[in-house]
């Protein structure tokens, strides 16, 4: 088959079709959905018998979707143990931050996804986590948190950085697993995230920036002092 041959080939195949997921990234996406819900904790064991059978996807597909996942650092493989969800170390929280710090600000104050629209957005989020706060919704505060750092990196108009985002939230719902999820750690943030979203309407993009950037260092400061000897140093 000739170059040209291949090319008229492959244009016939409809656009939205070259972009769907395989088998095993679906597998990955519902294994990962369910992690950053917290339904599956550091430890959980992953059996290819019990995912198939519930999935109704082959054991081969299974085992993509863990290789998947492990390149993630979601899940890992222990030698004749099997396949578990992983359990972060102090150096992966610092490791998660390094990047939150480079993705989300530079989201925030350049991401070509912004429009006039985007701060009633970011407020909506907000309110939404500021009622599951009064609601005693510790569960809803954790959610709706992540969904304000989800949307901020929206911003960004990039589909791999959208994925990337996925995975490092999902590694952060783990390290939040390993504090027994404690109900007092996001409340201080849902007010900072008050903050970003006033200064975005009154001082724009790059004073929000600025606030967010000193807002994650804080946080990684907070979360790694509150972690002590919970997480080991790996």
């Amino acid at each position: 088959m000739t170059d040209s041959a291949l090319a008229e080939a492959l244009g016939r195949i409809p656009r939205g079709r070259a972009s769907v997921p395989s088998a095993a990234e679906r597998v990955g996406d519902l294994l990962r959905e369910q992690i950053v819900d917290g339904a599956l904790r550091s430890g959980t064991r992953l059996t290819e018998e019990t995912i198939s059978s519930t999935l109704g996807f082959s054991r081969n597909t299974i085992r993509e979707a863990f290789a998947l996942l492990t390149a993630e650092r979601l899940v890992v493989r222990e030698p004749h143990r099997g396949v578990f969800v992983a359990t972060p170390t102090i150096a992966d929280v610092r490791d998660l931050y390094d990047a939150r710090l480079v993705l989300e600000p530079a989201a925030l104050e350049h991401g070509p996804g912004w429009t006039d629209a985007t701060p009633g957005r970011l407020r909506s989020v907000v309110d939404g986590a500021l009622a599951a706060r009064a609601g005693g919704d510790t569960t809803g505060v954790a959610q709706a948190n992540q969904e304000f750092h989800r949307a901020i990196v929206r911003l960004s108009g990039s589909r791999r950085v959208d994925v990337l985002m996925e995975s490092v939230l999902a590694e952060m719902r783990l390290v939040f697993h390993l504090m027994g999820d404690d109900p007092g750690f996001h409340t201080p943030y849902l007010d900072r995230n008050v903050e970003i979203v006033e200064l975005l309407e009154g001082d724009g993009r790059a004073v929000a920036a600025t606030a967010l950037r000193a807002y994650l260092g804080d946080a990684r400061d907070h979360l790694l002092g509150a972690l002590g000897s919970a997480v080991s140093a790996g």
